[in-house]
């Protein structure tokens, strides 16, 4: 398992920073093998991600990913224009340029941020939502550059199609099979011009994402609450791709917002290092996020984004940080009764490993459930259909309909999820901690872990495919077994691992899409030490079946 780093929590040592001219020269440099499945093209639940220092974020993956999206356009009849959206990693850049190359030798109308902007995620979504709303035809749809808060040497590239969400399964799979084709063949038909012929080609325009975005915002977030309620907002953009967002937010809604660090820095240098040793721009990491939350008496509520803005951090004066369940279940509570044209028959979105505090709050809302599989794309067709009013998830990315009940985004937004923070505690005078603290003695008090264990790529795939049948023990921390879980509920896709459930608790395993390791989830409302037990019985159960497959 992994131990908490004695640098967690400081800021990294010089010699530990990332050599942004090393990176970008093996970006350029070095030659992937797409036999190695280390160094293939390979979709996550958000796109594929890797560092050019191991040849799995490399031009040629990029140019190939590209390429692939393009041949998919085509086959689909997707001509309208497509949004291309970058944050501040440093393959990112470098990324962006190779991406734009070739969509301008393949004709595809693409719009861009003017003068190389970061561009959020969110904004992305809703331009591509805003562009094909009430067509049929010459729809719109999106790249966006990012490997989200993964850390600083890290790149990543996700599709975004017509319904504005993150591409799904069918999608990726064969955008992945021909980029590896094109990877296998040294890029044979990957169409390409010169950077400076793509800015200058007359299908790349400039788009302004910024107020297309802010402008809308009203539409979703109470922002004269906020104004009338003279809130101190304290913005750590973590260095991403809003900062600039948060000063025109400010400006725009005449809010007493302090952005508390405008640095935009590749290398990331003033985000404390993680409990793994590395930096992480994690806005629910309690050591990403010492330096806000240290602050946190400063502000009438202070908050985060990560370097995509598609993930929220939430710092209050009543508890400090707040756990991504804590605050999701805070803003399902406020929400479904602050928001009365909303349609009562739309429900709650969440992935299978969100605390089921969520449940007990929906069933006395009235509101249904979907609990789904790991990955944001799960819930793009329900928020997009009105099915769902809000989807979260337990890595602090959330997004939910307009005040009128209409999509908003299908992305995560996390400056939304943000802004929310200062609509709760303009409205009811109390922050979300606050407010989690009296929904905890409604509902129980449950405490919750995630562990993170080492594991080869053998082992990470066995996990993925655990069965029930695999799993023969009668009890977990001494309760019965009343349910294992190989397939969400929600959709009855596979969630790519197990859940066990008990009455009181419940742990999950899923292996990691990004890194040599596999995750153990686990929730107890029956304090630490049966928490503790879960773990230790979930991790006998996760071995036992190891041996088994």
């Amino acid at each position: 398992m992994t131990a908490i780093s004695p640098l967690a929590g400081k800021l990294a040592p010089p010699e530990m920073l990332l050599d942004i001219a090393s990176l970008m020269a093996a970006y350029y440099s070095e030659t992937p093998d797409p036999l190695n499945p280390a160094q293939s093209v390979q979709f996550g639940t958000s796109g594929h991600r890797g560092t050019s220092f191991d040849k799995s974020f490399n031009e040629s993956h990029v140019l190939a990913i590209t390429q692939a999206i393009c041949q998919y356009r085509q086959r689909r009849w997707i001509d309208g224009p497509l949004y291309l959206g970058i944050d501040t990693h440093a393959l990112s850049q470098a990324a962006y340029t190779s991406v734009l190359e070739v969509l301008a030798a393949n004709g595809v109308d693409v719009m861009v941020a003017g003068n190389g902007a970061f561009t959020p995620t969110p904004a992305v979504s809703l331009a591509i939502l805003n562009y094909n709303r009430g067509k049929e035809r010459g729809l719109a749809d999106g790249i966006i550059i990012t490997p989200s808060h993964n850390p600083p040497e890290y790149g990543g590239i996700k599709y975004n199609t017509p319904n504005g969400g993150p591409a799904d399964t069918e999608v990726t799979q064969w955008i992945e099979q021909r980029a590896n084709a094109y990877l296998q063949s040294n890029l044979s038909g990957v169409q390409r011009v010169p950077f400076e012929t793509a800015l200058r080609a007359t299908t790349t325009h400039c788009f302004d994402f910024m107020s297309a975005y802010v402008n809308d915002l009203i539409t979703v977030i109470d922002m004269e609450s906020i104004r009338s309620a003279h809130l101190h907002i304290g913005v750590d953009p973590l260095g991403g791709a809003g900062v600039e967002y948060w000063t025109a937010i400010a400006e725009r809604y005449k809010l007493n917002i302090t952005v508390v660090n405008k640095t935009v820095d590749a290398s990331f240098r003033f985000v404390p290092v993680d409990s793994g040793g590395k930096i992480r721009m994690d806005p629910s990491s309690p050591f990403a996020m010492q330096v806000l939350a240290s602050r946190r008496n400063d502000f009438d509520i202070a908050v985060a984004c990560d370097p995509y803005h598609d993930r929220h951090g939430i710092v209050t004066r009543s508890v400090g940080l707040m756990p991504p369940n804590h605050y999701l279940c805070a803003m399902i509570d406020y929400l479904f009764q602050h928001r009365p044209y909303w349609e009562k028959s739309a429900g709650i979105g969440k992935t299978i490993v969100s605390s089921d505090m969520i449940s007990r709050i929906a069933v006395e809302l009235g509101q249904p459930v979907l609990d789904m599989p790991a990955g944001f794309k799960w819930f793009t067709p329900g928020l997009l259909q009105g099915a769902l009013n809000f989807a979260g998830e337990e890595s602090a990315g959330a997004c939910f309909a307009r005040r009128d009940g209409s999509v908003w985004t299908t992305d995560k937004d996390g400056i939304t999820a943000a802004l929310l923070a200062a609509e709760i505690t303009a409205q009811t005078g109390h922050d979300p901690g606050f407010h989690y603290r009296n929904l905890s003695h409604r509902y129980g008090d449950p405490v919750e872990t995630r562990l993170q264990v080492n594991a080869t790529s053998a082992e990470k795939a066995k996990i993925s495919r655990i069965t029930s049948s695999q799993i023969t023990s009668a009890q977990l921390a001494g309760e019965p077994i009343i349910s294992i879980l190989a397939r969400a509920p929600g959709n009855e896709a596979a969630i790519g691992g197990v859940k066990v459930i008990t009455e009181h608790g419940w742990f999950a395993a899923r292996p990691s899409g990004t890194e040599d390791l596999y995750k153990i989830y686990a929730e107890s409302f029956r304090g630490e030490e049966h928490l503790e037990r879960i773990l230790e019985d979930a991790q006998q159960i996760v071995d036992q079946a190891l041996k088994s497959s």
